[in-house]
């Protein structure tokens, strides 16, 4: 116990990192999903080539090989340079951007044809149409599998010790070789799962409110 607490200071305090760089993800990511989903979905072939090469490119590689790129090979090349957690930040959105936009135009392509003729016929605009049919139902259709990309992305934060950021799991090694022992490891697992049940906990509360769109 007595390591426990010597060594969770320093671990809560990788932890606002680790949580600040996934609801900075989160936030940024979901309605960019959504919007690059949209477009994933129309009829106009030029942008769905352009974003089907995006996603193709982005889950194609791996978001490690991507946050290197961009922190450490764009400077290479050209005058963009990016400080440490603003590099990650960017991987990362620009990554679950490419995942959030799959599950959402799944959602999209669900949606019955006779849902959007029932809405032109009452005269509803496409924006109305989005707005007040579409996306309702589409959230709740893709909710299980954007919960399971926002648990994966909780567990992803720890990929940024390869920038030298200090999250929980750089912490938590460190003081691991520090003290010679696993307890370090065990609190960070431990801080993970917390994590991750707050967000399942969250996920479910937002699933049984979308249950009123059945």
């Amino acid at each position: 116990m007595d390591l426990v607490m010597k060594i969770l200071p320093s671990l809560l305090e990788g932890t606002k990192t680790t949580l600040a760089l996934f609801f900075l993800t989160l936030i940024l990511s979901l309605p960019l999903g959504l919007i690059v989903g949209l477009g994933s979905a129309t009829k106009w072939k030029p942008l769905r080539a352009a974003i089907g090469a995006y996603i193709w490119i982005i889950r194609g590689t791996p978001l490690l090989l991507q946050m290197i790129f961009i922190f450490y090979g764009l400077p290479l090349y050209s005058d963009i340079v990016f400080d440490r957690f603003s590099a990650a930040l960017l991987a990362f959105v620009i990554n679950y951007t490419a995942y959030y936009a799959e599950i959402f135009r799944g959602g999209i392509q669900s949606i019955s044809k006779g849902q959007y003729e029932g809405a032109q016929v009452l005269g509803l605009t496409r924006f109305q149409t989005a707005r007040k049919i579409v996306i309702p139902q589409v959230v709740k259709v893709v909710l299980p599998s954007i919960g399971n990309e926002i648990i994966t992305l909780v567990k992803d934060t720890s990929l940024v010790y390869a920038l030298g950021l200090s999250e929980v799991m750089k912490a938590g090694r460190i003081a691991m070789q520090r003290e010679v022992s696993i307890v370090p490891l065990v609190v960070v697992a431990v801080i993970y799962l917390l994590l991750t049940g707050v967000v399942t906990i969250f996920l479910k509360l937002t699933e049984k409110k979308f249950n009123y769109y059945k």
